[in-house]
């Protein structure tokens, strides 16, 4: 079989070369975090629910157990240990605790596995339902379930190795040791959606992943797979960015990639996958960099999910004496947290300690100067100025017109604006204030429509109350007539002489 032809590359708008700032965290091959004491597994899902824990306080779960069934078709939670379940929470966050014990690789009772299934001669939707089962979510940040991704047919697939914010590395270590779980995972969603292509792109400037990648789509790709270098420019991990570079085709606006036949998955979640169904394995660990000037040693880590920032900085060697603020994320898009007893999720990627003199200096606000910028720099085409002018302005419907529900917050308008205007940070809340505005909207909405039904019924009621009194009211007229037509026949009857 011939191997699939290269595809042209383009270009997307906007996006900014960065400073990768990777090499610290390549140096050295995946570590295995050891486990700490406790774990503190999520139980939020993608969309804001959460999944229903399946155990009681007090239990004992083996390492893979389901232990949280997510509602509708969402990801299962399981757990990362044997362990004990010591607390079940709901606040802050919905957390199972668990309490770790001793376990033996080699004891088959410390651990539970799915049945392995072929991955190409099993049916489709048995595939399917493993992926789901096995908890399989987007492992590039976004998290949403991998099993509804792969529920609608697409003719493309690919497979997102562009890992192109700075510091984060944790796809580049995936990449460079475990290639061929990704290639034989990209094979094994594509006859799951029906892609006639799957196209691998890895970053330009990951040299050493790009190698590992060719070997892996020779030894075994079957002609299937074609990679792909593309350019190192921020944002192109964003879905959108990497289908335009790809293809040169734009996803409409409010729409999805399936809506013109693309499936993304990132290069983690196809190893995942490949993983549930070939090795019986749940989603119980992921790869994850710790990275910046206030680490000892940075690195990328396989971490069970539930594992305390804390206890990963420590295999990191700890803090350094620069460290100024902790984030989950990268630099452009992470998000600050006030303490490390934050746990490691199954979206968490990247966390990052910087240095003070890492973190881009408050300076005052000051007036927008329409320089354009911001736009120029916009990768989804937007125009920011006037987004953040509708927004000051209380005119959320008009910002929700112009597209503020496209910003990927990603961050580039806040890094070239001259005026230091936080417009990120700005979109970001106008997004919430209409989640608001249109949550409070639907509950009047159905507010009314209870207070309507329920004249309606009671109007109905009275109706029907007044038919049935009416009914008796007629049949009691009835009566009284036939008694007053039987008294005067009676008053007309002649006396009976019965002397």
């Amino acid at each position: 079989m011939s191997a699939p032809s290269v595809p042209v590359l383009h270009t997307f708008h906007g996006g900014l070369r960065l400073d990768g700032r990777k090499e610290a965290s390549t140096s050295r091959p995946i570590q295995a975090c050891p486990l700490p004491a406790t774990l503190q597994v999520p139980l939020g899902l993608h969309g804001g629910e959460a999944a229903d824990p399946c155990v009681a306080v007090g239990d004992t779960v083996r390492r893979g157990q389901r232990i949280a069934v997510a509602p509708g078709r969402g990801a299962d939670i399981h757990a990362p240990a044997r362990a004990q379940v010591s607390a079940i929470g709901l606040h802050p966050e919905p957390q199972i605790h668990l309490s770790c014990l001793p376990s033996s690789a080699s004891d088959p009772q410390d651990e539970w596995r799915m049945p392995a299934l072929d991955p190409w001669q099993a049916a489709p939707n048995a595939l399917l339902e493993r992926i789901r089962a096995a908890g399989i979510v987007g492992l590039g940040g976004a998290g949403f379930p991998a099993a509804e991704k792969l529920s609608v047919r697409s003719a493309l697939l690919i497979l997102n190795g562009a890992e192109c914010e700075p510091s984060i590395a944790c796809d580049d270590a995936l990449l460079r040791e475990r290639a061929e779980d990704v290639v034989l995972g990209g094979r094994l969603l594509a006859r799951l959606v029906g892609a006639e292509r799957i196209l691998l792109a890895v970053e330009d400037a990951m040299p050493q992943a790009s190698a590992a990648c060719a070997a892996a789509v020779a030894r075994v790709g079957e002609g299937q797979v074609t990679l792909v270098a593309v350019p190192t420019v921020y944002p192109e991990g964003g879905e959108r960015q990497l289908i335009e570079v790809l293809t040169g085709r734009e996803v409409p606006r409010g729409g999805l990639p399936r809506d013109i036949g693309v499936l993304v998955h990132n290069v983690a979640t196809a190893a995942a996958a490949w993983r549930a169904v070939v090795h019986g394995e749940a989603l119980t660990h992921r790869v994850v960099t710790v990275a910046g000037s206030g680490v000892m040693q940075p690195g990328n880590f396989q971490v069970a999910i539930g594992t305390s920032v804390a206890h990963l900085i420590a295999q990191a060697g700890g803090y350094s004496a620069r460290a100024a603020r902790l984030l989950l994320g990268g630099p452009m898009m992470g998000i600050a947290q006030p303490d490390d007893s934050v746990a490691i999720g199954k979206q968490t990627n990247c966390v990052l300690v910087l240095a003070a003199e890492e973190i881009r200096d408050a300076a005052e606000e000051m007036p927008c100067i329409r320089c354009g910028d911001c736009a120029r720099a916009c990768p989804a085409r937007l125009q920011p100025q006037q987004l953040l002018w509708h927004i000051r302005a209380q005119r959320l419907d008009r910002s929700e017109a112009e597209g503020v529900f496209d910003c990927i917050e990603c961050g580039c308008c806040d890094l070239v604006c001259p005026s230091h205007i936080p417009l990120t940070e700005q979109f970001r809340q106008a997004k919430t204030d209409i989640r608001i505005v249109a949550h409070k909207r639907a509950d009047a909405d159905a507010a009314r429509e209870r207070y309507e039904r329920r004249n309606q019924r009671l109007q109905r009621e009275s109706d029907e109350r007044a038919l049935r009194e009416a009914e008796r009211a007629k049949q009691a007229s009835s009566g009284d007539a036939i008694a007053a037509a039987l008294a005067r026949a009676k008053a007309k009857r002649p006396p009976r002489d019965d002397a």
